[in-house]
């Protein structure tokens, strides 16, 4: 983000916007359970609905928080494979390619990554036969795409991620 398009309140150069107590108790209300109604998650932070609405606004309009889903389990949602697809691609391909990933169907991670390959794609479909389709008909033939290379995910779990109340 360049000085101009930086959000309010932030500093130049920092990515990360300033962030309080109130804000990270909501940051861990809200990721634990995002459908919380804004009345139970200011009574939870000990705050009023309004402080509450003008906050997760502001978190929103920074760009902390970037949107509001459900988490799928894959497999009873019908995508049975998942697999991590690595790519080392043509220099300077990067947007071009990202941009091409981000629009197909069954990929939903998108990463450009350090070490052996460029970029580390997830993609969870319904079957091998999809991944196949997914890999060898789309990502290869994605322009700038040098190589790729599949690992099948057996088994996963969630980490627990941030300590937001800490």
């Amino acid at each position: 983000m360049s000085e101009e398009t930086s959000p309010p309140g932030s500093v130049p150069g920092r990515t990360a916007v300033p962030l309080d107590d109130i804000d990270r108790q909501i940051l861990a209300r809200l990721l634990r359970d995002g459908r919380v109604s804004v009345r139970a998650l200011a009574e939870d932070v000990h705050i009023s609905r309004a402080n509450a609405y003008t906050r997760i606004g502001r978190l929103v309009a920074e760009e902390v928080i970037t949107g509001f889903t459900a988490q799928l389990n894959p497999q009873r949602a019908g995508l049975g494979t998942s697999a991590y697809v690595t790519l080392t691609i043509e220099q300077n391909a990067w947007r071009d390619i990202s941009q091409e990933l981000r629009d197909m169907p069954y990929v939903e991670h998108v990463a450009l990554v350090t070490g052996d390959f460029d970029v580390l794609v997830l993609v969870r479909a319904p079957d091998n036969l999809a991944l196949r389709r997914v890999v060898l008909e789309s990502i290869q033939a994605v322009p700038g795409v040098r190589s790729t290379r599949t690992w099948l995910v057996f088994d996963e779990v969630r980490g627990r991620g941030a300590d937001w109340t800490a």
